[in-house]
């Protein structure tokens, strides 16, 4: 096996990974597509390390094959005698910090990033129960609406009763509704244990401590609806967690309060009476 070969193994290579790539944006091996600028530079990034990742992959092993196969007992090679090189060492350790800083550096920018909760447009707090979540508007359009949010895929499905459903265990009866193209800051804490609130495809994973109160944000940049789970293993209905945020247009969104707001001064009135 020549160096012909080699490099055509490794063109092989690349354009299989590449093949992968593409076909796996839209598969359910890869991320879920990005809907937020952290969430697309969380997935530019996954990609960019899977490249690097080939590259150091093809190098190593080209250069080892071809080694082994070029350099073999059977061709009359004879095994070099060779000890220590200052210059040798130097090179594989100054390259290798310069790979780990090339791939530091735009990870932590984006996790500067993930971090700046500033000036939010609005401020929805998220707590986590065993197993639910409760969502308080606090601040922004909508502030002082307030429900919890609960699995909804029908019990048989899960008893295997009946045919799982296409957002099987991803279903709740209260979705989180959020305007498009606004921050949304979420005020994240637990009632019990620890949970986690997790939305891949907007770029927010924040564990929910009780006693604590940590901050995560998001701005979608479309409307539609984005699903994800509780991710820290908080009890026996761990997987009985989901989270549904749903994007509006700002007009739908407007309405919804609207339609929250009055349903919510209709409850009180009706409590009001019945004392």
């Amino acid at each position: 096996m020549g160096s012909k070969s080699v490099v055509t193994w490794a063109g092989v290579s690349a354009f299989a990974l590449y093949s992968s790539m593409a076909v796996g944006q839209q598969s359910k091996y890869n991320f879920p597509e990005p809907q937020s600028a952290i969430a697309q530079d969380i997935y530019d990034q996954h990609i960019m390390l899977l490249w690097i990742c080939l590259v150091i992959f093809i190098a190593v092993f080209g250069v080892m094959f071809y080694s082994i196969l070029k350099h073999r007992k059977s061709l009359g090679y004879k095994a070099a005698n060779f000890h220590h090189s200052t210059a040798v060492e130097i090179v594989w350790t100054v390259i290798p910090c310069l790979i780990l800083i090339a791939m530091a550096y735009p990870a932590t920018k984006t996790v500067i990033a993930m971090k700046d909760t500033s000036s939010p447009d609005m401020t929805i707090k998220a707590t986590g129960y065993q197993w639910m979540w409760g969502y308080d508007y606090l601040q922004g359009e909508g502030e002082g609406i307030s429900f919890f949010s609960k699995l909804s895929t029908p019990r048989a499905q899960y008893e295997n009763k009946e045919p799982k459903g296409e957002h099987y265990l991803l279903e709740v009866d209260n979705r989180v509704v959020v305007p498009v193209g606004k921050k949304v800051r979420v005020i994240i804490t637990a009632n019990d244990v620890i949970h986690a609130w997790w939305v891949p495809a907007l770029g927010v994973k924040q564990d929910a401590i009780p006693g604590f109160i940590r901050d995560s944000w998001f701005t979608a940049d479309k409307a539609g609806i984005y699903r994800g789970q509780c991710a820290e293993l908080c009890g026996k209905d761990h997987g009985f967690m989901p989270i549904v945020v749903e994007v509006m247009e700002a007009d739908d969104y407007t309405q919804w309060v609207a339609a929250q707001q009055s349903a919510s001064a209709v409850k009180t009135s009706m409590h009001v009476e019945n004392k």
